[in-house]
């Protein structure tokens, strides 16, 4: 049995917290998990224990399930799944306490996809902050950013497209499952993205979308780059609640003026460690780690991991 089988097959077992596999499966837990024992000491930890002995008993159809569901997505040929066993899983992303286990993707994951930064902003875009965003784009790509963003209507979608007008390498981290598109106009899109850069999906292959899997999405997003830019964005937004998971996170909030003047909730951000109100791209950039930095710090956590086992 392949470590992506085991791992995935205990994110089978309901109620089994996620984030708690990904982290066991660090410590070289999974072997354990599968045996009904679990070495952290932590409320998810106690939820873990409990989903196992519950449902322990239908694990080997849970590895098989898993094992016809890979075959069949890699018989689709353009999907790949990367684990946090996996030297491909991204770094920044590793650092995080509440990492998902495994990622499907269409396209490529690169080592400089460190050196990044999410654009992210309501979906009911002024004219504009969809200029604003496809200006601020442009001169990300000229400094060899990555740009992520969430493939939604608005801001997301200018990110990407200016991204790609500017020859460079974007990355759509999305709300469903890797073989369904959401919203459908943006399927041409998304086959534009995997071309030259990434699509990713941390949810089951035919996942839909769900209240629920937007916010998760922006955690992961939030944590793939190491900073976001929120362009616009309402007091309620899922791009606000971005900005909030990327401080939780010790990640960069990057804050136009345009936005700290017409938002009480951005000027309100300001008071916070890690916002900060930026004039121009080259504001973001300055503040960048070195993609070998992020290295770093990801291979230092993943060895604490390890010494915690």
């Amino acid at each position: 049995m392949s470590e992506t089988v085991a791992l995935m097959a205990l994110c089978r077992i309901p109620g089994m917290p996620w984030h708690l596999v990904a982290r066991e499966a660090q410590r070289g837990g999974l072997e354990a998990l599968h045996d009904g024992r679990v070495s952290e000491r932590s409320p998810e930890a106690d939820d873990a224990v409990a989903a196992l002995r519950a449902n322990i008993g239908g694990l080997p159809r849970y590895r098989d399930d898993v094992a016809k569901m890979l075959a069949a997505v890699d018989a689709a040929g353009d999907i790949r799944v990367t684990t946090v066993l996996d030297d491909d899983y991204p770094a920044n992303l590793r650092t995080i306490h509440n990492l998902p286990p495994f990622l499907f993707y269409r396209g490529s994951l690169h080592p400089d996809d460190a050196w990044s930064v999410a654009v992210v902003g309501t979906r009911d875009a002024s004219e504009e902050g969809v200029a604003r965003t496809r200006r601020l784009v442009a001169r990300l790509v000229a400094a060899g950013v990555t740009v992520l963003s969430g493939l939604a209507r608005g801001i997301d979608t200018a990110a990407h497209e200016a991204c790609l007008d500017a020859g460079g390498r974007t990355i759509a981290v999305i709300g469903t499952g890797i073989r369904r598109t959401y919203p459908p106009e943006n399927a041409g899109l998304a086959d534009r993205i995997a071309a030259t850069g990434a699509v990713v999906s941390q949810f089951w292959p035919d996942s839909p979308p769900t209240r629920g899997s937007f916010p998760r999405r922006n955690v992961t997003m939030s944590a793939m780059a190491q900073g976001t830019v929120v362009i616009e964005a309402s007091g309620t937004s899922g791009a606000r609640l971005q900005a909030r998971f990327a401080l939780e996170q010790g990640r960069r909030v990057f804050l136009p003026r345009s936005l700290v003047m017409s938002r009480d909730w951005a000027r309100r951000y300001l008071e916070r460690p890690g916002a900060v109100q930026v004039e121009n791209p080259e504001d973001i950039v300055a503040l960048l780690q070195s993609t070998q930095m992020i290295q770093a710090r990801s291979e230092a956590r993943r060895q604490l991991t390890l010494s915690l086992a």
